[in-house]
């Protein structure tokens, strides 16, 4: 596990289109929204909300490692959240995704990593109140005559851990053995490489991935799942109640939207929206 404190300068608050002062002083890159201190928060560690997630991810989590985040949507949330409660700091953990939806981590008082609601997850982990919707993508070669009528022939990878593993064998059913990969990373290298002819994942992380590729990726389509992100709390975490209050807040306030027009339009290189949506048919 790798941890970074990052500073986080309290103090900037008024109404929900409030931003970080001009001067730098603030949530690194990240504006604030809403009232300094609004909520309550009994943190791990006195004076910090300690963030667990899983890196890289493009868009959500802006830097390669713990040491260089200073912004992404999930970072921002995070950032809006301890601006709320009043917070001076943020601890940022680097956890396996594996084990962070297994309930296997520990010292932490939100997760976050895009990380899908699903009946068997929620039997081990507690979940957030949802903050973003999401679909699967299909990440491709910029020259791949991969489609939705031939996409079941093509030889797809996926990520161990993730919704995306069960959806392809359950319901997509392709005609060649999934191959699983232990990280996006090694995933998307996969495609790249030529070992998989595609890769599926959630269509927001699928663009950053492409976006960062130079050209040679693209996300080609996508495939409506029904799924929310949320962020997990420890076991009988005394504060899911004021998060999801804060969480609840920020969407009724536009606080999410502005996330998501600041860093997963620009970041990603593309609007999850405009992506060609395929059906299994």
């Amino acid at each position: 596990m790798t941890t970074l404190t990052v500073a986080l300068v309290a103090g900037c608050s008024g109404d929900p289109g409030s931003e970080a002062s001009a001067d730098g002083a603030g949530y690194g890159a990240c504006e604030v929204y809403g009232e300094a201190g609004s909520i309550s928060l009994d943190p791990v560690t006195d004076g910090v909300l300690t963030v667990q997630t899983t890196l890289p991810s493009p868009g959500w989590w802006k830097g390669e490692t713990p040491e260089d985040i200073d912004g992404g949507y999930e970072y921002c949330l995070a950032a809006n959240i301890a601006h709320r409660a009043g917070l001076d700091t943020a601890q940022v953990d680097n956890v396996s995704f594996d084990a962070l939806v297994a309930g296997q981590t520990q010292d932490f008082d939100m997760a976050m990593a895009q990380i899908s609601v699903t009946p068997e997850r929620e039997e081990v982990v507690t979940f957030s109140a949802p903050y973003f919707d999401s679909n699967l993508g299909v990440l491709a070669p910029a020259d791949t005559e991969v489609t939705e009528d031939n996409i079941r022939d093509q030889t797809i990878g996926v990520q161990l851990g993730t919704t995306a593993v069960d959806w392809v064998e359950q319901e997509l059913q392709p005609n060649t053995e999934v191959q699983v990969f232990p990280d996006t990373t090694a995933m998307v290298t996969a495609v790249s490489a030529g070992v998989v002819d595609v890769a599926i994942q959630d269509t927001a992380i699928m663009l950053g991935f492409a976006k960062n590729s130079g050209g040679a990726l693209e996300v080609v389509g996508q495939f409506q799942s029904g799924e929310n992100y949320a962020a997990i709390y420890p076991t009988d975490s005394g504060d899911a109640d004021a998060i999801n209050e804060a969480i609840e807040a920020m969407r009724e306030d536009g606080t999410l939207d502005k996330l998501s027009a600041s860093w997963l339009g620009p970041e990603l290189g593309g609007d999850p929206a405009e992506v060609p949506v395929w059906s299994l048919s």
